[in-house]
């Protein structure tokens, strides 16, 4: 997309997505993961006709909620730009085009909250991929067709591809739903009172006010991530033409941050935020057999995932910033904020399933109460540092940094005071010397291949390769993780014991 619309146009089309994020936060954030929880418990004690009926109370109230939510943002659109809420005008096009896609997401977030609730992520999965499958040919396509016609209206192409991807996705879940049932009429007969005699029915209103028990401190939290997208979007532009940007330097700057730099952090912890969605049904139902031994055992084992995880992405991300920006994007302009950026992915992966276990726990404010204590950190840091013009669009990337940080280690003192978990310092210290012999093999692998090739892509792909080896190689002589730890690692997990015990690192 940073191909076909450049930063400006990118830059457009995050001015519109935060509007999109914070509808849909709104409208559906905290009900997924409420309905996953009460969908594990229900599951755990045998209750199948309580399960179903969390399914369908939760999917009337994602109905309404979703289709007010379409109506208002479609209509709200030219108001925000009324009140230069959005600077840019020509992003109004792009929120009318986001809109309806909100409805559809609203259906998909209720489906995947009952299905996680059942432990099924294959479902989640697949409709994801076919969803963004969809949604990058649909935002491709209409931005080149509308690009003749302006900037705006590419953006607003791009922007229809969100839409596309929902749509296909429930088609998606719909099918799964249908095998769920199969399974469970197989699994449990005609028969689908619960087990024990003791499990009390719940009804309709006991079940949505479980709902929003869980999912208002969720919903909250979640809703946090948009409203600190706006504020960035109201601050970060106005600070940077402080800083001697003009409108159309400070639009671009902001695309590098919010359009590029943001989306390889995220792209860096893909395997953490499953790790996250997952944790939190296993953990719900830990909890409702009041097994403490295994919930503090999931945790640490998620943790130690994530770092194993996150500490060579930093690696890459940190060691070649520029090479990676002028390939995916064609932008080395991005480099520093990309560069910048790349300190929270670790913070990130740690922030993420630590709010997962939180919410499982049924602690589901606090992440919330720590998301806002951080937000109002980044916005004092954003004015600051943003306007600085030594800075720039690197101090708006390092009040992201401190941000998530801080969410991240006020996440772990709860972690700390509900379970007894604290970091193992062992365990990090052997998996941040891996990581530091892996910086070295990244730089001088790159600049060895490039001098001999001057070519960029090769010498970046060569880099990354070798430095993975390294790192692994390392991690593994220190003994820095453990088959079971391996194990719980999405595909890649029995993939790779397979070929350690070949080898002999471990024992077969």
């Amino acid at each position: 997309m940073s191909r076909v619309l450049g930063g400006e146009g990118i830059g457009l089309y995050q001015m519109a997505f935060p509007i999109y994020l914070l509808a849909l936060s709104v409208s559906t954030a905290g009900v997924p993961v409420a309905i996953s929880i009460i969908t594990a418990e229900r599951v755990a004690l045998k209750d199948i006709l309580g399960a179903r009926r969390i399914f369908r109370v939760s999917m009337g109230l994602m109905l309404f909620t979703g289709l007010f939510f379409s109506v208002l943002t479609y209509f709200g659109a030219q108001w925000l730009i009324d009140w230069h809420f959005i600077r840019d005008s020509r992003a109004y096009y792009s929120v009318v085009a986001l809109a309806p896609a909100i409805f559809f997401v609203t259906l998909l977030a209720s489906s995947r909250g009952y299905l996680q609730g059942w432990q099924r992520m294959t479902p989640t999965a697949v409709s994801q991929i076919v969803e963004q499958i969809f949604r990058v040919v649909t935002m491709i396509l209409f931005a080149n067709l509308f690009l003749p016609w302006g900037l705006e209206y590419a953006a607003a192409g791009a922007s229809l591809g969100a839409c596309a991807g929902a749509i296909t996705g429930v088609i998606v879940l719909v099918y799964y739903h249908w095998k769920l049932e199969r399974d469970i009429i197989r699994d449990y007969g005609q028969h689908l009172e619960p087990v024990n005699v003791d499990v009390k029915r719940i009804s309709s209103f006991t079940i949505i006010k479980r709902i929003f028990a869980l999912a208002l401190p969720v919903s909250a939290a979640s809703v946090m991530l948009p409203i600190v997208s706006n504020l960035d979007l109201l601050i970060v532009p106005a600070r940077l033409e402080i800083a001697g940007y003009n409108v159309n330097e400070a639009t671009e700057l902001f695309g590098y941050l919010t359009g590029m730099a943001v989306p390889l952090v995220n792209l860096a912890t893909i395997l953490t935020a499953s790790l996250a969605v997952s944790i939190v049904p296993a953990i719900a139902e830990a909890k409702a057999l009041k097994d403490t031994v295994r919930s503090f055992n999931q945790t640490a084992a998620a943790l130690r995932i994530s770092n194993f995880i996150c500490f060579p992405a930093f690696i890459i991300v940190l060691m070649l910033d520029v090479p990676i920006s002028s390939i995916i994007y064609n932008a080395p302009g991005a480099g520093p904020a990309v560069w910048v950026s790349s300190f929270s992915i670790v913070l990130l992966g740690i922030h993420q399933v630590t709010t997962g276990v939180l919410q499982g726990l049924g602690h589901t404010s606090i992440p919330m109460i720590n998301m806002v204590l951080a937000a109002v950190v980044k916005v004092i840091l954003n004015w600051v540092l943003t306007a600085q013009p030594s800075l720039g669009i690197m101090g708006a990337a390092w009040a992201t940094v401190a941000d998530i940080g801080l969410a991240a280690i006020l996440n772990l003192y709860f972690l700390y005071k509900y379970i007894g978990y604290k970091m193992e310092l062992k365990q990090v210290l052997k998996t941040i010397a891996s990581a530091g012999v892996m910086a070295g093999a990244v730089y001088f692998s790159y600049h060895y291949i490039l001098v001999y090739t001057a070519a960029n892509a090769l010498a970046t792909f060569s880099a990354v390769f070798i430095g993975c080896i390294v790192y692994l190689v390392v991690l593994f002589l220190m003994g820095g993780i453990n088959e079971t730890d391996m194990e719980r690692i999405p595909v890649i997990g029995n993939c790779g014991i397979k070929l350690l015990r070949r080898i002999g690192v471990f024992k077969a």
